[in-house]
């Protein structure tokens, strides 16, 4: 780290030793420290910062934590913008049910492929890049949502948006190389949490700039096409925001690091591989598949559900669905906090019983919301329907940076795809056609919830073992000093490429629990390699 002026993270401002009340901090033994680092924020031995002061702008680990989730919450709105004002569009456009469905279908297809891609250009190229650009490029899309004159349109527009909800990718990814391990619950909880917030957002905005526009003059027909034109102007602000202003890592950006050697440049292929040989991904692939996958779903519903069920009017069903996306304002970071809590007490073991629990919880709340036959019984149950689905998301994301330390992007990537696959197999399956309504495909797709959150029992970190079984006892083989450099053959180890995994496995000791508390590796201690 360069100790001159003007570079990223020169700066002691704010380090006191006194942090704010507010600030969520990392007080272990176990944790490595780096006194000698010049940041706004104390940080560990990868210059990951330690304290989470939520109001706080420092360079450069909380600007980046704003920048991601307002970008990715910008994502959220502009995708789902049109499902407020779907009771106006589906006249103006002559939408059949099936079309509806199907739109809804195509908004989160897209972005099954753009995760996938996000996650390679986060691990190869870095974060920054991938959100700015994507959110840019995205912008065109949104605008040409005010063009469409029919169903074939409707569905190729949304389905175009869409794969802007790939900025999830960069965000997690971001968060992950930005904190330390034992606040990355609450961390990437809170900046997802934040971001998926745009769905509830746009619930209430879209509706809003709809009628003011109506009052301007403008007809039903007119008004809607041209409120698309606020999400489109956002794309375009937050990608030069994200640009101008984002980093990729507490050092500076990734290509500037890598020229200086101080970051290892790797191969795809590489990375890859390792992504899809952990059969951990895929469990967690399925199991975000029904936490993420299920909130997309029902955003796209849950308005028309109220106006069509209850008779509501239109702005009344928009602020009762909106409910539902603004719940993750604190469900999804306090999903991630209770990972972290647990983990505190129960290393990773904990996590993996915290987030079967939440899952298993959010399920069974939303075959009572399919069930509810009053107004009040539907609101109540969509509301902890909410905090459990998104709870689980902050949970899941608070253990998938613990998979893999080298394919920490392509593994998030394929979750967060996950998410969208999830959704739309479960809007194709329960609504998209006139088999079920839409009050049986709400109970079904809770029955499918609890199913698919069963398969979290099969995760086992030789580390730190599973929910039912122990770590293993093997003084080697049940390091995480192996487990993460394993990920690195001889000749890349020779080059010291897997310096970094050494000292993320050194950082992450603390996710053994009460295990490792009583024989923690002092502060000064450097892991031997491998």
């Amino acid at each position: 780290m360069a100790d001159s002026t003007g570079e990223p993270g020169s700066s002691m401002h704010g380090v006191t030793g006194r942090e704010q009340t507010f600030a969520f901090s990392v007080a272990s033994p176990i944790v490595p420290t780096d006194k000698t680092a010049k940041f706004d924020l104390p940080v560990d031995s990868e210059h990951k910062a330690t304290v989470f002061k939520l109001f706080s702008f420092a360079k450069p680990h909380m600007r980046t934590f704003h920048l991601s989730w307002i970008s990715f919450s910008t994502c959220f709105v502009s995708t789902f913008a049109a499902a407020p004002l779907v009771p106006i569009i589906r006249e103006n456009l002559n939408l059949t049910k099936q079309d509806i469905g199907n739109a809804g279908v195509a908004s989160v297809s897209g972005s099954i492929f753009s995760r996938l891609v996000m996650g390679a250009v986060c691990d190869l190229l870095g974060p920054r890049y991938g959100c700015a650009f994507l959110v840019m490029l995205s912008a065109p899309t949104v605008f040409s949502m005010s063009f469409v004159h029919d169903a074939g349109g409707f569905i190729t527009v949304r389905f175009m948006i869409g794969f802007c909800l790939a900025t999830f990718v960069s965000c997690q990814y971001w968060m992950s190389t930005m904190f330390n391990s034992q606040i990355i619950g609450l961390v990437n909880g809170t900046a997802a949490g934040w971001g998926n917030m745009g769905g509830g957002i746009t619930q209430l905005l879209m509706p809003i700039v709809y009628e003011i526009i109506r009052r301007c003059g403008a007809t039903a027909f007119t008004a809607w096409r041209i409120a698309f034109f606020v999400p489109g102007w956002l794309h375009i602000i937050m990608g030069v925001l994200v640009l101008n202003l984002g980093q990729d890592l507490p050092d500076g950006n990734r290509s500037a690091l890598e020229k200086k050697g101080e970051v290892a440049k790797d191969k795809f292929g590489k990375i890859m591989w390792y992504a899809v040989t952990n059969y951990r991904t895929w469990i967690f692939v399925l199991l975000y598949g029904y936490s993420m996958g299920v909130e997309l779903s029902t955003d796209n519903v849950i308005a028309e559900y109220f106006f069509d069920r209850f008779h509501l009017k239109l702005h009344t069903a928009g602020i009762i669905a909106a409910s539902f996306g603004m719940a993750n304002f604190f469900a999804r970071p306090a999903g991630g906090y209770a990972s972290d809590l647990a983990a505190k007490y129960f290393g990773m073991r904990g996590r993996l019983w915290a987030l079967w629990i939440i899952q298993t919880l959010g399920g069974l709340f939303c075959v009572w919301l399919g069930r509810a036959n009053t107004l009040v019984t539907a609101v109540v149950a969509m509301i902890l329907f909410s905090l459990g689905a998104q709870a689980a998301c902050g949970a899941t994301f608070a253990i998938v940076p613990f998979v893999s330390r080298r394919a920490l992007g392509i593994i998030s990537g394929l979750t967060g795809a996950g998410g969208n696959f999830g959704s739309g197999l479960t809007q194709l399956i329960f609504f998209s056609t006139s088999k079920f309504t839409t009050e049986e495909g709400l109970t079904w797709m809770g029955v499918m919830i609890v199913a698919c959150t069963l398969p979290v029992t099969l995760i086992h970190f030789p580390q730190w073992g599973s929910m039912f079984l122990p770590p293993s006892k093997d003084p080697v083989k049940g390091t995480e000093e192996h487990y993460y450099a394993s990920e690195w053959n001889e000749q890349e180890k020779q080059k010291n490429m897997h310096q970094g995994s050494l000292r993320f496995a050194e950082n992450a000791k603390s996710e053994g629990g009460r295990r490792v508390r009583s024989a923690a590796t002092p502060p000064e201690n450097t892991p031997n390699n491998v």
